[in-house]
């Protein structure tokens, strides 16, 4: 799906793409009843306060924080519940930069085929990366969020296979070099950017990209993003707060910040 919104699709918030319609979506899997019931579990439950609170990830727009320097958020303990909830802080995750025990985590849920997404990833992630991640204050996380279609599906699972090699930040950064759609995220295509990204073993790329392993860890995350709420790429998640969209640097300061204060507020 490109960035123009098809004829239904609700009115799109500026710097994020919204995903298709849920009913039929090629990159949703069916609701099982497990599914349905662990919807209705812990992580709703939190999301109904978040929705109540006004700061669900569908219409985060930072505005319901308050200025840097203000009295503690009142929301602050649904933040904490939030992070506690979707950061994993595994050390060994290959889709995963920075510290597991940094003050802050960033969790983001992208599709590959979005514009917006290769935004961030050009323009944002890399100044994140020098002034946070490198000096300790921040990890990020990724999510594969594929919500258009199966070339979307494809580049996310050629990203997994990419981090069983060790090489999933510098194939993602080859993905969103530049926006690639449909035919571009072909198979052959995907390999193609596995080499310039310095994957060895092309042969296991292929094998990893089409196993099962794969396609369970697109789903987790995919669930994942779907039980939050999360309608449109890029979403993001700081220190528990919602972040939509490729916002400006600034925002991302602002919320780090913020998130950083608060943790430190614990210790």
């Amino acid at each position: 799906m490109s960035e123009k919104a098809a004829k239904k699709a609700p009115a799109k918030t500026p710097g994020k793409t919204p995903r298709k319609s849920p009913a039929k979506g090629p990159g949703k899997p069916a609701l099982t009843p497990a599914r349905r019931l662990a919807a209705i579990g812990a992580v709703l439950a939190l999301l109904v306060a978040v929705v109540a609170a006004g700061i669900a990830i569908a219409g985060g727009s930072g505005k319901h924080r308050p200025a840097a320097g203000s009295s503690a958020d009142p929301q602050q303990k649904v933040y904490d519940q939030v992070e506690r909830t979707t950061s994993r802080r595994e050390k060994a995750d290959p889709l995963a930069l920075g510290r597991a025990d940094a003050p802050v985590v960033l969790v983001e849920y992208a599709d590959y085929q979005c514009s917006f997404c290769g935004r961030f990833t050009r323009e944002s992630q890399p100044e994140l990366i020098k002034k946070y991640v490198d000096t300790g204050v921040l990890r990020m996380e990724f999510r594969n969020f594929p919500i258009f279609g199966e070339p979307s599906s494809r580049a996310a699972r050629a990203s997994w296979a990419a981090g069983q090699q060790g090489r999933f930040w510098q194939f993602h950064d080859e993905l969103y070099a530049k926006t690639r759609k449909g035919a571009a995220l072909a198979e052959d295509k995907l390999v193609d950017l596995a080499r310039d990204a310095g994957i060895k073993d092309l042969d296991r790329f292929r094998t990893d990209m089409n196993g099962s392993a794969a396609e369970a860890a697109v789903n987790k995350d995919q669930e994942e993003g779907y039980r939050l709420g999360v309608q449109s790429t890029p979403s993001f998640l700081v220190g528990g707060r919602p972040l939509a969209g490729a916002q400006p640097m600034s925002e991302f300061e602002q919320a780090i910040e913020q998130a950083k204060a608060a943790a430190g507020a614990k210790k």
